[in-house]
This record gives structure tokens, C-alpha cells and sequence, in this order.
């Protein structure tokens, strides 16, 4: 399996410098992944070292706990499509989801969609503080919000993308968004696991390990 294509390669760590991005843009390149996945104020910088380099951006948007304002969400992602990113991970509200407030989840992410434009919006759900019923609830407003794919985990929180969330997301989105495994996927066992459950893309910070394995 070429897994290469289907990894945004990341470096979402707080400490992260200029040097590490541009290290992280060169793998990138290297390795033919599908973006780098990076915090918000790295954007223009990898712009300017990706550009013509067929590797995109994902820039992440309330990150890590979603629970930002909706017009922080909106400015954060305004100003990312405006650097240069490709593609954004935003984090849903994972307290009015839990709460049942779907209008709230909705109205949330798709305003973010809607300041992204024709830059497509991953929603990260952080599976590990849901159950399956809010899972599926919360796979059901990022479809009707517009969102382009549902992703598992932030990688920040007490757990990792799992093949039974996986399926349980492809499941419920059928083609109508694609999928996102992110956190824990440290193999290429992993990686596979993951893409045969129904994941289309992969949030890996061992890329370069699992591509090399």
C-alpha cells in the first residue's frame, strides 16, 4: 500500500520553531506527503517553502479544544486561507455537542466552512471523550455543516484514532465526507489498520518512519 500520498505530516508541538517547521516542509517534500499539518502562525512560512511543490498545507484552526469562540474560529481561519493553507483542521465544540446542542455544532463549524471558502474543512471530533451515539451525532452536523472530512483525535487529548472509530465514521458519512485517522499511528501496521477501516487521509507525526518501515 502507497500510504505516502495519504499522510499530513506533522509538528503541532507548542515549542515548535521556524527551524523545525522548515525541517517539516522539507520531508514533506521529500516524502511526497499529502500536506504538513501545522499551528496557524507557521502558514505563511511553509507557503514559502512549499510553493510549487505539489505538498499542501493543513493549518489547524482552535486547536487543540474547539472551544474557542465561533468568530476566533472564523478570524483564525481567515487568516490561514489568506497565508496560503490548503486544507484546515478545526476542533468541534465538544461541550455543546456532549450537551445535545447540534444547532450550536453546526452553526459553529459552518462558519468556519464558510470563511474557508473553496478550502476544504476537516472537523476533529476527539472520538476519545465521546461515546459512539455522540460520534455519530457529531459525524452528522459536520455533514450538514458542509465539512469536507470528520477526523478522530487532536493527538492532544487521552487518546488516539482507533479502528473502531474509524469504521464507525466511515459508516455514518458513507461518501458524503471523507475520513481522517490522527494520533497514535506510529507503524505502517497502524497506518494500514487505519485506511482499511475507511480512513482517506492520515495525521501522523512518524511519517517519515511509517513510509520507511
Amino acid at each position: 500500500m502507497e500510504i505516502n500520498g495519504l499522510i499530513d505530516h506533522t509538528n503541532l508541538k507548542q515549542n515548535a520553531t521556524a527551524e523545525d517547521i522548515k525541517k517539516l516542509c522539507a520531508e514533506a517534500k521529500q516524502y511526497k506527503f499529502a500536506t504538513v499539518a501545522i499551528n496557524s502562525c507557521w502558514v505563511s512560512l511553509a507557503h514559502a517553502e512549499l510553493e510549487g511543490s505539489g505538498v499542501g498545507i493543513t493549518s489547524c484552526v482552535g486547536f487543540p479544544l474547539g472551544a474557542a469562540s465561533t468568530a476566533a474560529k472564523v478570524a483564525e481561519a481567515k487568516q490561514s486561507v489568506a497565508d496560503g493553507t490548503t486544507e484546515i483542521d478545526m476542533v468541534i465544540n465538544g461541550g455543546h455537542l456532549v450537551a445535545g446542542d447540534d444547532d450550536y455544532v453546526i452553526s459553529d463549524i459552518k462558519a468556519v466552512v464558510e470563511a474557508a471558502g473553496s478550502v476544504p474543512v476537516k472537523v476533529i471530533l476527539e472520538c476519545c471523550l465521546l461515546d459512539d451515539e455522540q460520534i455519530v451525532r457529531a459525524c452528522k452536523d459536520c455533514m450538514a455543516a458542509g465539512a469536507a472530512f470528520v477526523k478522530t483525535s487532536t493527538g492532544f487529548s487521552t487518546g488516539g484514532a482507533t479502528v473502531h472509530d474509524v469504521a464507525l465514521m466511515k459508516q455514518t458519512v458513507g461518501d458524503t465526507c471523507k475520513v481522517k485517522a490522527a494520533g497514535g499511528i506510529h507503524n505502517k501496521a497502524d497506518a494500514e489498520a487505519m485506511v482499511a477501516a475507511g480512513a482517506d487521509r492520515l495525521g501522523c507525526s512518524s511519517g517519515i518512519a511509517i513510509v520507511t518501515e
